[in-house]
């Protein structure tokens, strides 16, 4: 069975994306190895006893209270929380690369603060620091993916960003399991000081690849953006592909801020609002599947549950995450995001109901809340039905979640909306962490559901299945841009998602054409439909110039022979940066232009006048879009409708 086809007309390296994409999912290996890391260090005899402000557990032996444990696990996800919110700030203002850089040495800070701590306050405020860095790496990583990944294999790439922090789980508890009986310091401070290793190699490594192409056109340097996509796709600069991409994604932008500026109540205004619940949803049932319960707190629930070895266990449910998630970043450009989502959340839930099942007929406590096994055999079930949770968990709505999210936005509004989905998934993440140990233990204001839990995240993950049927698209095979049009699409349901196909090609549309129609609300599916009437008066009350039509047809003829030089990426920025009035098309500053450009692949409109272009079907138009700095650029344009 093949698990990718290359489209036909896919040119360059394929394995350079890959490498770019797996590199920088080290950002996921350090929430993963924290989580992991966090579960067993609470567990440890000497931590306890060191941490402890006089707390004696069911054991008489010393220890930190419930509340102690969800505020040290739960600060994390607190921290991730305000990270994901504020990662526009980094992401917008000084780019996807530089932003994880410095994400990271925010989280250094935090594991710095856990080393040297030797109370609970400042160990909880380096948890703090760390999970900012973690919550700013959360949603920059993925944009960082999925604006370099080709569209074909996204969700691959972006899909092991979930394969590592799964492989930082199995570290930390291959890590735990070997210290976990040193009677020092180093059972505790071992574990928590190797995530130096992971963050310093991330920090390294993001100093030698490239910035994100949709990052520079964002600031309006079309050069650098042409040089970044080049040297991801392993192409020359002036190929042909590079050159045909640069378009798509610049039009697209271009129209984009021709609606207005973005703001964070953008994101949930008419429009946009209906892909910012998707996101947020998504990543809320994400969490309530209950991955992080046994995660966060797998070892201690597993020594309530009669079992000797907890440690021994958690390195198994981590081994089985990884093996898990392996194979199923390949399968999501394969079988697409629904079908996985749909089946991965029925097989959740029979696992959950199974486990609660078993849990709680073949256990009982004593009057000190002590557990007792009745049966060894349903104990020994129960795990292997968690660890099959774990699998269907990895293979699916582990990696697809942020998969999905990373998908959704358009260009205009990525980072912000992917902050806010992000944030939600932590604000969630922290709220069972933190309420955790509440309902599962045993005493005075405590819920002591034990083995019960498992009916509540059973139930949560048939939410899931249907969230999924109404709601997700399917996004597989898609660029960024072709998603952002589908979701303008009107009265396309979630479940023919599947046969929609896209129609409009940023790159051929006149801004003109596409911008100023009331009747379609913006939407460039059916630009065709509304008035020129309408277009022409808006245009006039915008101050948008409108283009008179050739009154000379464009020549035909064979292309010249490509240049030597690095004049079309002057000409290309040029094009888009030309302040408001000056109208040439970039075929008559540059006739070399023609042999590249995807838009001038057959026409050469050398005799086109500077002062006039053509709004007919058959030539090229030219709108004009404000930048960010408030000037105005042309936009050379084409439209088609239908392939």
């Amino acid at each position: 069975m093949v698990l990718f086809k290359r489209p036909p007309d896919e040119k360059g390296s394929v394995w350079f994306s890959v490498l770019i994409g797996v590199f920088v999912a080290f950002g996921g290996l350090l929430f993963g190895y924290d989580t992991g890391t966090i579960s067993g260090v609470i567990a440890m005899k000497y931590w306890n006893e060191r941490f402890s402000t006089g707390y004696i557990d069911a054991d008489g032996r010393p220890a930190i209270s419930p509340s102690q444990s969800s505020l040290i696990v739960s600060i994390l996800s607190a921290g991730t929380f305000f990270g994901a919110l504020a990662s526009p700030l980094l992401a917008d203002k000084i780019g996807r690369r530089w932003g994880i850089i410095i994400s990271s040495w925010v989280f250094n800070f935090g594991v710095s603060m856990q080393v040297i701590s030797v109370a609970i306050p400042l160990f909880v405020a380096g948890r703090f620091f760390a999970g900012l860095g973690v919550g700013l790496l959360s949603a920059l990583v993925p944009l960082y993916q999925s604006e370099t990944a080709p569209k074909w294999i996204r969700g691959m790439i972006v899909g092991v960003y979930q394969l590592a922090i799964t492989i930082g789980i199995l570290f930390a508890a291959i890590v735990n399991n070997g210290t976990h009986e040193r009677e020092d310091t180093g059972s505790y401070r071992i574990p928590i000081a190797l995530q130096w290793l992971f963050s310093l190699t991330l920090i390294i490594g993001m100093h030698f690849l490239p910035e994100t192409p949709r990052y520079c056109i964002k600031r309006g340097d079309m050069t650098r953006a042409t040089r970044a996509l080049a040297r991801i796709r392993c192409l020359s600069p002036n190929d042909p592909a590079i050159l045909a991409e640069m378009e798509e994604i610049r039009a697209n932008y271009q129209y984009e801020l021709s609606l207005g500026n973005s703001s964070y109540l953008d994101c949930f205004r008419k429009g946009m609002l209906k892909r910012m619940l998707t996101g947020m949803v998504l990543q809320i049932l994400q969490q309530l599947t209950g991955v992080n319960f046994i995660f966060y707190y797998g070892t201690q629930f597993f020594e309530n549950s009669g079992i000797s070895n907890s440690f021994l266990i958690s390195m198994i449910l981590a081994t089985v995450n990884v093996l898990s998630t392996v194979p199923a970043v390949f399968m999501f450009d394969k079988f697409g995001r629904r079908p996985l989502l749909l089946w991965g959340g029925v097989a959740m839930h029979i696992c959950h109901f199974i486990v609660a099942t078993l849990g709680t007929s073949t256990t009982s406590q004593t009057a000190t809340g002590v557990i007792i096994v009745l049966n060894v055999a349903a104990q020994k079930a129960s795990i292997t039905f968690v660890c099959l949770f774990i699998a269907f968990f990895a293979a699916t709505w582990g990696p697809l979640a942020w998969v999905v999210t990373a998908e959704l936005y358009p260009l205009k509004h990525r980072s912000q909306m992917l902050s806010i989905s992000t944030a939600t998934n932590w604000l969630v993440n922290w709220a069972i962490a933190y309420s955790t140990p509440y309902l599962v233990n045993y005493g005075p204001g405590y819920a002591n559901l034990q083995s019960k839990i498992f009916f509540v995240w059973g139930t949560a993950c048939m939410l899931c299945v249907g969230f999924v049927y109404f709601y997700i698209y399917e996004t597989k095979g898609l660029s960024l841009e072709e998603i952002d049009e589908m979701y303008q699409t009107p009265n396309l349901k979630a479940k023919d998602s599947s046969k929609w196909r896209p129609s409009v090609h940023f790159r051929e549309t006149p801004l003109t054409e596409i911008t100023y129609h009331k009747a379609t609300g913006g939407s460039p599916a059916q630009a065709e439909a509304a008035p020129v009437a309408e277009t022409a008066e808006r245009a006039e009350r915008e101050a948008v110039p409108t283009l008179p039509n050739l009154t000379t047809a464009p020549k035909i003829g064979p292309p010249p022979p490509p240049p030597e030089s690095d004049d079309v990426l002057k000409t290309l920025q040029d094009a888009v940066l030309r302040p408001a009035g000056a109208f040439a098309h970039p075929a008559t500053l540059n006739p070399a232009w023609n042999s590249h450009s995807p838009l001038s692949a057959q026409i050469a409109p050398s005799n086109l006048p500077s002062s006039s272009l053509a709004s007919n079907r058959s030539a090229p138009s030219l709108g004009t879009t404000p930048n960010e700095g408030g000037t105005s650029s042309p936009h050379p344009a084409r439209r088609s409708f239908g392939r």
